[in-house]
């Protein structure tokens, strides 16, 4: 990748410092770019090598872009980029998929297995309400152009550097293997539920998986058979749903699959591989169009769905390191949002740390972005997570009238986002409007502006250089 048209923000910080960012997947990788994209020198420290990394690339699952991600992506410079390893979505065909079971009279319910409930075409309004667009890729693909940047950028990134210890008061990184000691301004914690930096801000505790104890399976890879693609299918079942999109050049189909825990205990990380014919029994009463797809799946992981306690303090009490991503707010795999989350992280902690002129500031900056950033990514894990339950609704009243309302608006001729005649705007739509429609960016510069520069008076600072044109802009905040 050429990254022509990447640019360094005009901002630039007038005091650059020493970052350590601990893991290199989207959320490390995207930090470092972002805060050299602002001056600063920057080290990403990975502890898979190379060749795990590339096999890791080869079972790599789908990933979905959202409007709010791809945005920061390109303003960053990177649309050609993105456009080169994504398909753009076109439309949302949701399906029932799994038949439901009557189980008071133990027989099947009328056949409504593949039934198509609604749709939604992604049209202009996504660029004109939300300035993004949506795109599906591999997480793996975008993870690697992240760390093509991130070099190109001129941040260091070491592959195979484990850590062993983080003293955040001192901050220094001891790596494993060569005990070699490593200190920086601040520290960053990129690595995600089970890192060390998050167990250094709260002592572990035990985690419990969601909806009733359920796993979610991810099919990667199937060659379709009815050529480019650029739908995504969702199909609904009882206490199961399943979720797919093309991914690649539109040839090829990525799958999540939600549904019962089985007794085989599957952690959070994904790389525990299962054969294909571990998802028969799951997909046992799935309609044969779902079937199909996934018997063509080359590789399927799996790992649970777990609710992840609260962390309520992103900042380490020393001041000096902060942990962002997955290592700060979890969300349900396979979310829409998990790495549009990410990437917003690094947008606002760079914007932050574009304004750094004294030392002094750097705890300011840290726990300004704890306050930013909290509060949008509790609204969004609370609707990942109220998604993912709708999806997976169990027979009964609340199924009957989400599928009832779904239908009414099929057979009216609507797709399931679009106005009627008596609702100019669907609360459906507003709410992933407000969603899509967050510019991390602005938030950052808003705060500079209401509170940033009021503080540096307060402390008697001399302000004069920040005579930016910036002008308070109206985002949504969550």
């Amino acid at each position: 990748m050429s990254f022509k048209e990447f640019k360094f923000a005009d901002k630039q910080a007038a005091l650059k410092i020493d970052f350590l960012i601990v893991g290199g997947d989207i959320a490390g990788l995207a930090c470092a770019v972002a805060l050299r994209r602002v001056g600063h020198r920057v080290t990403v420290l990975e502890q898979d090598d190379a060749d795990t990394l590339n096999k890791r690339r080869e079972s790599s699952g789908p990933c979905r872009i959202a409007p709010n991600l791809s945005k920061i992506l390109y303003h960053w410079g990177l649309e050609s980029e993105v456009r080169s390893i994504a398909v753009k979505a076109e439309q949302i065909n949701l399906l029932l998929s799994m038949v439901y079971f009557l189980c008071l009279t133990a027989r099947r319910a009328k056949d409504e297995t593949g039934e198509l409930l609604g749709t939604h075409r992604w049209g202009d309004e996504v660029l004109r309400d939300t300035q993004g667009e949506f795109v599906f890729t591999q997480h793996a693909a975008l993870r690697h152009l992240l760390y093509e940047l991130a070099l190109f950028s001129g941040a260091a990134v070491r592959l195979g550097a484990k850590v062993s210890a983080i003293d955040a008061v001192n901050r220094t990184i001891t790596l494993a293997n060569s005990e070699e000691q490593l200190r920086a301004n601040v520290i960053i914690g990129a690595d995600g539920t089970t890192g060390l930096t998050r167990r250094l801000l709260r002592p572990p505790v035990k985690e419990q998986l969601a909806a009733e104890r359920m796993n979610m399976y991810r099919a990667s890879e199937q060659k379709t058979q009815d050529g480019v693609l650029t739908t995504m299918y969702n199909w609904f079942g009882n206490g199961h749903s399943a979720l797919g999109f093309p991914i690649k050049d539109g040839s090829e189909f990525g799958l999540f699959i939600y549904g019962p825990a089985t007794d085989v205990k599957y952690e959070t990380q994904w790389d525990q591989h299962v054969p294909p014919e571990s998802l028969d029994s799951l997909l046992s009463i799935a309609e044969p169009k779902l079937k199909n797809l996934c018997k063509l799946s080359e590789k399927v992981t799996c790992t649970g769905v777990w609710m992840h306690p609260e962390l309520e303090e992103w900042v380490h009490q020393s001041g000096h390191m902060l942990v962002i991503g997955e290592a700060a707010h979890p969300l349900p795999p396979g979310s829409v949002q998990s790495a549009a989350m990410t990437i917003e992280d690094a947008a606002v902690l760079a914007k932050l740390f574009s304004h750094l002129r004294k030392a002094d500031q750097i705890t300011t900056f840290l726990c300004a972005f704890q306050e930013l950033r909290q509060p949008r990514c509790d609204s969004v894990t609370t609707k990942e997570a109220s998604i993912l339950m709708y999806m997976t609704m169990k027979q009964g009243e609340a199924q009957q009238q989400r599928d009832d309302a779904m239908r009414a608006k099929r057979d009216a001729g609507r797709g399931i986002l679009e106005a009627t005649e008596e609702v100019e705007e669907p609360p459906e739509w507003v709410e992933v409007k407000n969603v899509f429609g967050y510019d991390a960016e602005d938030e950052a510069d808003n705060w500079w502006v209401q509170w940033g520069l009021l503080r540096e008076r307060a402390k008697g600072a001399d302000v004069s250089y920040e005579t930016l044109p910036i002008q308070i802009k109206t985002a949504v905040s969550h």
